[in-house]
């Protein structure tokens, strides 16, 4: 078997560890139950990653586009449960401040159009919050 990829190394490492962790689920949408079995998450592991014997190539690199994808989109388990904005989010959550991330190290850049609606929506909080206060 060849060397598999660092992307394809990284997808493996996500699902053992939401397998380490209890978080991993079997079948579709996760309705099969929480993986007890080490070498289920393995099987599961290796397919997510596009590393699969059983699968064609074709397959493979579907499955691990799909990991990709859910990655990307902050969709995994571990990302959920760790509040993370992408996979290899060390030690605390990494997002931009307008995913509302508090540790983002610059701002988000943003277009006028964009920064205008911010300033819009900042007035409109304001003034909610002073009609609680009277209230």
């Amino acid at each position: 078997m060849p060397t598999p990829s660092p992307a394809q190394r990284k997808t493996v490492g996500r699902v053992m560890h939401e397998y380490a962790h209890g978080e991993l689920k079997s079948g579709k949408n996760g309705k099969g139950g929480k993986v007890k079995s080490r070498r289920q998450a393995i099987a599961i592991a290796l397919k997510e990653a596009g590393e699969s014997k059983s699968e064609t190539d074709g397959a493979n690199r579907r499955n691990l586009a799909r990991s990709k994808r859910k990655e990307a989109r902050g969709l995994t388990t571990q990302q959920e449960k760790e509040g993370k904005g992408h996979v290899g989010a060390r030690g605390k959550r990494e997002s931009t401040p307008a995913m509302g991330g508090k540790n983002a190290k610059t701002t988000a850049r943003r277009t006028p159009r964009q920064r205008a609606a911010a300033r819009r929506n900042i007035r409109k909080a304001a003034a909610s919050q002073a009609q609680r206060r009277a209230a």
